[in-house]
């Protein structure tokens, strides 16, 4: 036994990590092998014939020879490289043995987790990044662009800038860095004229995208510097303004003030209603295995997304699983009173009946009009039959009103797996019939 009472073999058993499948790393020290055993043959036979040369003093051929030598030093060469590039850069991340080969075998699995597109804005998009991201590296977040308050506000009317603070949230999500540096993107100034109220982390992209001409770019370079796993665009880069139609008739714009408002939305829209989606923004979707839109404020940070014909036309067009998230609770201003089935007739009538496969609703949702069952909301004739409800207990015990982000993400990706053994199972079935 070790001093701290593990078995003495414990290196050895961390280290058969290494050979877990899908790590890449046997496949170098294979080539390796089979590059040295090319050597040592090229290099026996290069050896033999100059002993020959030197004890019988004939001049030999020693064209092949010298071909297998320096093919097995190719191969060596790759070999190593090959190694270098698989765990090299992770060695300076971690000081011990059991560390590393966590982190390889993290970061292999990851890069081959579903491709997962994200459609949303506020803190539930930057939640659920936040567990997705345990899950999948192929992950792109499509962010709203209508904020118009805060501090995101004022940078945008003052600069001209799209408004930072959603994308600073899901770039603090999906980051990998130290926790000090994700504070100081999420500091807020407190003092100072002029910077009171402001965010560390929006003035750094909008000082980003004045260096680099671009926000895209700037989130680009952000993405980077905090080690983000997963890319983040924008919806479009239009300078949208939200409008909401009360029941009563009344419009109010902006979405800072559709907020404020408290008054019962019948539908909102977008100004221009033109507005192009950001291009790399649609192919995302058009990519996408997994299509998760929500869970957010639905009329302002979700349906703005939506409304960019681009976007819904690509979801349309989609061969993805298609979740909506309904929110954990009502939110003042925007959802009061409503239930599970409202929040699908407002993604519906904004967009069109087969938005979403799946909707994905807490155990217990709260003030989501807990006295009708979900499995009857979605049968009320109002909601299109194809849909199929997912419940699970979402809730984070520490923010009651927010969801947890291990247990959402693990639903999420628990719904994808099972579409796909069902898919599998249909194409199997198919085979059979037909052969």
């Amino acid at each position: 036994m070790d001093s701290d009472g593990m078995p003495r073999n414990r290196a050895f058993i961390t280290l058969s990590k290494l050979m877990y499948p899908g790590i890449g790393i046997k496949r170098w020290i294979a080539l390796g092998g089979l590059g040295f055993i090319i050597f040592s043959t090229g290099l026996l036979y290069f050896l033999d014939k100059i002993l020959n040369f030197l004890v019988i003093g004939l001049f030999a051929n020693n064209v092949i020879p010298s071909l297998l030598s320096v093919a097995g030093i190719i191969l060596l060469a790759k070999s190593l490289h090959g190694f270098y590039k698989t765990i090299g850069p992770l060695i300076l991340e971690s000081d011990k043995l059991e560390d590393l080969t966590s982190i390889v075998y993290r970061r292999r699995l990851l890069n081959k987790g579903p491709n997962v597109v994200t459609i949303g804005g506020g803190t539930g998009l930057s939640v659920l990044l936040r567990g997705l991201k345990e899950y999948t590296y192929n992950l792109t977040a499509i962010v709203t662009v209508g904020d118009d308050g805060g501090s995101s506000g004022r940078l945008r009317k003052e600069l001209g800038v799209v408004p930072p603070g959603d994308f600073r949230n899901c770039l603090v999500a999906m980051s990998d860095t130290e926790t000090l540096v994700t504070d100081l993107f999420q500091y807020r100034f407190d003092q100072g004229n002029g910077l009171k109220g402001h965010n560390f982390g929006n003035l750094f992209l909008a000082a980003m995208a004045d260096v680099t001409n671009s926000f895209e770019q700037a989130v680009v370079e952000s993405s980077r510097m905090l080690s983000v796993h997963g890319r983040i665009f924008p919806a479009t880069t239009a300078n949208i303004t939200l409008t909401a139609t009360l029941k009563g008739g009344v419009e109010i714009s902006g979405e800072s003030n559709i907020r404020a408002s408290g008054g019962n939305i019948d539908h909102i829209s977008i100004d221009p209603v033109d507005a192009l989606a950001y291009a790399p923004a649609v192919e995302a979707i058009k990519n996408a295995e997994i299509i998760v839109i929500g869970p957010g404020s639905l009329y302002t940070s979700v349906l703005p997304n939506l409304l960019i014909d681009q976007i819904s036309q690509a979801i349309r067009e989609s061969g993805a699983i298609k979740i909506y998230t309904c929110n954990v609770a009502t939110e003042i201003g925007e959802t009061d009173g409503y239930s599970i089935a409202d929040h699908i007739d407002a993604l519906q009538n904004h967009t069109f009946d087969e938005i979403v496969h799946y909707v994905l609703a807490n155990n217990h949702s709260v003030e989501l009009d807990p006295n009708v069952e979900v499995e009857s909301v979605l049968h009320n004739g109002s909601i299109s039959p194809h849909i199929r409800l997912e419940k699970a207990d979402l809730i984070d015990v520490d923010h009651p009103l927010l969801h947890d982000s291990n247990r959402l993400a693990r639903t999420i990706i628990g719904v994808y797996h099972r579409e796909r053994k069902l898919k599998n199972f249909f194409r199997w079935s198919l085979s059979r019939k037909y052969n």
